[in-house]
């Protein structure tokens, strides 16, 4: 059983804990539980910190339990948030939940060895509780000078707060109150920004069972230029492949700022320690390889080598110095979308190519291509201009219909760096 503690502080994922987990983790299996709420369609890279903590701590032996808010998610966590956060539809909800609850199936192991994760959902501890249950037998534990105390709050008291998302900490902890009875579950885990939500709960583990539990948190992740982690200039990037295609995955991590790469490998590789230093050290003066390397794992950890090979040959069509007809040839009408993309596309119409369409007509009219007539046929003079890796050698040249690749689409390009996408419907 590998030391889970001595884990997290080589990989700088260690931020705040409750003494005495130590002894309880290097005395054998324990089970611990991180929450998620549902109030996204698919989980982010952001999410992927804990997820992560969930993976460590299932290598190290012990039992990870998801507990998905089914409830709470219907509340709004004030943590983080300086105002009110707009609630989601019940259909919403059970939406995300049902999607995000089959994300977590390929992301932990919910079948293998004598530790198998667990899936909760904290609605099944509300469903069939009532406001005065709930008042007594939850609203009782805590007063309303513990729960001013936690920064979630003070932070909102100024710009206000509901008493809706006031009581979130009071679900949370009953939560953890909850799985410690049912399941043994004795540690809660988190980011920084969840600490006071959960001493909430270790504190409803005290009062109402006269027992003790514990909790570890990780530092908020940023990136070097002190922005929130899990963002790029586009927006979120998400661990479904239709919301963030694999491509634009990979292109997250190869994009990185150098700086910020020795953190994102401790946080997110499965490698060790050893393996880690090594590599850098190997690729001391390389740092694009270290940005390749991890890409590549995340890559195919997240979206399967299926997913990783396709973004190898969408990669080397747009950079590639080698690719040629049949590498293009070879792309699937998924693969051409994400190319389409990420570089120039122009809509246009099928029945333009009924009969066979003029490049110039093509070019210089229905798309924009080019400024005009008189530059296509420079161009074309030029060796300049080919169509699906095929070179076009006069400006009266027709592009028939079979030319479209599925059916739709057209790669046009004007030398060896402009490169365009037709997309035809």
């Amino acid at each position: 059983m590998k030391d889970f503690l001595e884990e997290l502080e080589w990989r700088g994922m260690l931020h705040s804990k409750i003494d005495g987990i130590e002894e309880k983790l290097n005395a054998g299996k324990i089970a611990a539980y991180i929450g998620f709420d549902p109030t996204a369609p698919s989980l982010t890279i952001g999410n992927y910190v804990q997820i992560m903590l969930l993976k460590l701590f299932q290598l190290s032996g012990h039992q990870p339990i998801v507990l998905m808010g089914g409830a709470t998610g219907r509340i709004g966590d004030p943590s983080g948030k300086d105002k009110e956060r707009e609630l989601k539809t019940t259909d919403e909800l059970d939406d995300n939940l049902a999607h995000q609850t089959a994300q977590f199936k390929r992301l932990l192991d919910f079948e293998g060895g004598d530790n198998p994760a667990i899936m909760v959902n904290n609605l099944d501890f509300y469903r069939n509780m009532n406001v005065l249950d709930f008042l007594r037998d939850v609203g009782k534990t805590l007063t309303v000078n513990y729960m001013l105390q936690k920064d979630s709050v003070q932070n909102r008291l100024e710009a206000g707060i509901s008493f809706t998302e006031f009581s979130y900490q009071l679900l949370q902890g009953y939560d953890f109150q909850c799985l410690y009875k049912q399941y043994g579950c004795i540690l809660q885990m988190g980011g920084s920004d969840q600490w006071g939500n959960i001493t909430a709960g270790t504190e409803f583990i005290r009062r109402n069972l006269s027992e003790k539990a514990y909790a570890i948190t990780t530092p908020l992740l940023t990136k070097a230029d002190g922005t929130k982690f899990g963002k790029s200039t586009a927006g979120n990037i998400w661990i479904d492949p239709k919301m963030t295609s694999p491509y634009k995955f990979y292109q997250f991590w190869i994009n990185a700022d150098d700086a910020d790469i020795p953190k994102f490998t401790r946080y997110f590789t499965l490698h060790s320690k050893e393996e880690i230093e090594s590599r850098e050290r190997e690729f001391a003066a390389d740092p694009r390889e270290l940005k390749r390397l991890l890409a590549e794992e995340l890559t195919k950890r997240i979206h399967g080598e299926e997913a990783y090979q396709s973004v190898l040959k969408v990669s080397e069509l747009l950079f590639g110095r080698n690719a040629d007809r049949d590498m293009l040839l070879s792309l699937s009408a998924e693969e051409l979308e994400t190319v389409s993309s990420e570089i120039p596309s122009f809509q246009v119409t099928k029945a333009l190519f009924a009969t066979g369409v003029n490049i110039s007509d093509l070019l210089a009219d229905h798309t924009q291509i080019l400024a005009s007539k008189g530059e296509v046929r420079r161009a074309i003079q030029g060796n300049a201009i080919s169509v699906n890796k095929d070179k076009i050698n006069s400006h009266e040249a027709l592009i028939p219909i079979e030319s479209l690749l599925h059916g739709k689409y057209l790669m046009v390009e004007n030398g060896k760096k402009n490169k365009y996408i037709l997309v035809v419907e």
